[in-house]
């Protein structure tokens, strides 16, 4: 999962580039930026977690307990009834768009206002039939993870993001500009999300048949799960939709700026956060079928100190280079400037700050929902959603206490830091005495070897000469990153942490996956 979720991130990182350098930090961008918003909001609400988060604990329950048939009667009914739910919802989003995306560039010029609304509305209702690959998807992988099925969900984000490379690259060569981005997702997404997933599912022997009977075992307590939900807006679906609101105020270019940003920060906290936590999800979805609480908390102790372990680090990382991965990946094209890039630089920074409890965050809200308790992560989230809305209110130009544009990320920062101590509070209520004493050893050993990492990386940033050509900038920032993570590695050790157990593995698997590699006279 985390190779998968690299792979991810690298094609995300190519798309911005690609979309930066055809389309600049200017009106089109920002557009792009707002009309994602309506997307965003059904997809992240529901399908980026509400779906598979539900399902994948009341599957795992059927399956794990010799009860395969019932499993699938459940998935049949599941899609079905989602499937209709879902075409109403793009319906209905569809129609209100121009509203929806009005409210989101409040703030801008009229003369801005004038391009944006009917683009981004447009581009929002190319894209919002993509939402339905991506909710059946979101069912059809859930079904993968349950069974220990990694590759196809792992390919799905990578089918997508070649589909928006595609589109950005030929939009402007066709006619269609910046829509050539969306319809290049539309058809990343369908592939990527439906058409892969269904046949991993089949080849596995899945089953599907069209069934309304809301009386077959599961799907009420699916549905029960599932409730609190979507009606609940908890904080990392909201997050980037409402800094999408607060930062129309800021001028032109500030939305494609603070998605540039949060894109980014997004990369490490999908490849260990994320990907972590999917990878131990299925288990303590099982160990909890199973009544094994003692081995839950082993599996969720380990996973939330390899996190902290990986994601320190790496917010390090990301603070001293920043300059330079902003360069590298947003610095081509004519439309941006130097001061584009400061301002995306200060944003990525200041994000940083929040890395390891943006990480984290997932790890407990799948530590909740492999329980089959979703009420009480939504309504903490919901609560931090609130205060997070209040902050943006508060700071926002023409507001009571107005603050630079970064201070977005300095409010989400924040937000999510709070969020971490709650629901590690609270999870801890439910499942048992957690290893915090370990996990802050842990944060504190890994600051302690970041510090002296982010010292070197420094050193080595410092000796780049200036304006010097991309090429060289790259080949430095691959090499000055490898010697940082080295460091790191090599101080972790001499310490005795014993989550550098997790990368001795990560090696000796890779090792002995080459040495198991077929020889050319086997058959």
């Amino acid at each position: 999962m985390m190779g998968a979720m690299l792979l991810s991130r690298v094609l995300g990182l190519v798309r911005e580039t690609v979309i930066t350098s055809q389309f600049g930090f200017r009106l089109d961008a920002d557009s792009l930026s707002i009309a994602l918003a309506i997307p965003d909001l059904i997809f992240m609400l529901i399908a980026g977690g509400g779906l598979s988060s539900a399902f994948i604990p009341v599957f795992s329950e059927f399956l794990h307990t010799e009860r395969e048939r019932e499993a699938w009667d459940l998935f049949s009914v599941v899609v079905t009834v989602c499937s209709i739910a879902a075409i109403v919802l793009i319906v209905v989003a569809w129609l209100c768009a121009g509203p929806i995306v009005s409210w989101f560039a409040v703030g801008k010029s009229f003369q801005n206002l004038q391009f944006v609304v009917p683009k981004a509305t447009l581009l929002s209702r190319i894209l919002l039939p993509a939402q339905f690959a991506f909710l059946i998807g979101s069912l059809l992988i859930a079904t993968l993870y349950s069974r220990n099925r990694f590759a196809v969900p792992g390919l799905a984000p990578n089918v997508y993001n070649v589909g928006i490379i595609v589109g950005a690259l030929l939009g402007p060569a066709t006619g269609l500009g910046v829509a050539g981005v969306v319809w290049g997702a539309m058809i990343g997404a369908v592939i990527g999300n439906l058409v892969m997933p269904i046949g991993a599912m089949l080849r596995l022997g899945g089953h599907f048949r069209f069934s309304l009977d809301l009386k077959t075992p599961g799907v009420a307590k699916f549905f029960k799960l599932l409730g609190p939900i979507i009606f609940g807006f908890s904080l990392p679906s909201m997050t980037l939709i409402l800094s999408q609101k607060f930062a129309s105020p800021y001028g032109e270019g500030a939305n494609y700026t603070i998605r540039a940003a949060n894109n980014l920060i997004q990369a490490p906290a999908a490849i260990f956060g994320q990907a972590l936590a999917l990878g131990a999800f299925p288990a303590l979805s099982q160990f909890f079928a199973q009544g094994r609480m003692d081995r839950y908390r082993l599996q969720l102790n380990k996973t939330f100190r390899q996190v902290i372990y990986l994601t320190v680090p790496s917010s390090v990382l990301i603070w001293v280079l920043a300059p330079i991965i902003v360069e590298l990946v947003y610095g081509y094209g004519k439309g941006r400037s130097p001061a584009d890039l400061a301002r995306l630089t200060e944003c990525l920074q200041a994000y940083t700050f929040g890395l390891v409890a943006w990480s984290l965050q997932p790890v407990l809200m799948r530590g909740f929902f492999s329980m089959h308790r979703t009420l009480k992560p939504i309504a903490l989230s919901t609560a931090i959603t609130g205060l997070f809305l209040l902050m943006l209110w508060w700071i926002r130009p023409g507001g009571p206490s107005p603050m630079p544009f970064q201070s977005i990320a300095w409010a989400t920062d924040l937000a999510f830091v709070l969020l971490i101590f709650l629901l590690y509070s609270a999870l801890q209520r439910d499942v048992g005495k957690l290893d915090a004493a370990g996990s802050w050893l842990t944060l504190g050993k890994s600051l302690v070897a970041a510090a002296v990492m982010g010292a070197a990386t420094f050193g080595m940033a410092a000796l780049l000469p200036p304006h010097a050509h991309k090429i060289m900038v790259a080949a430095a920032f691959v090499l000055i990153f490898l010697v940082s993570a080295w460091i790191y590695v090599w101080i972790t050790g001499r310490i005795k942490m014993p989550e550098i157990e997790y990368v001795d593995r990560a090696m000796a698997r890779l090792a002995a996956r080459r040495g198991s590699a077929p020889k050319a006279e086997d058959p």
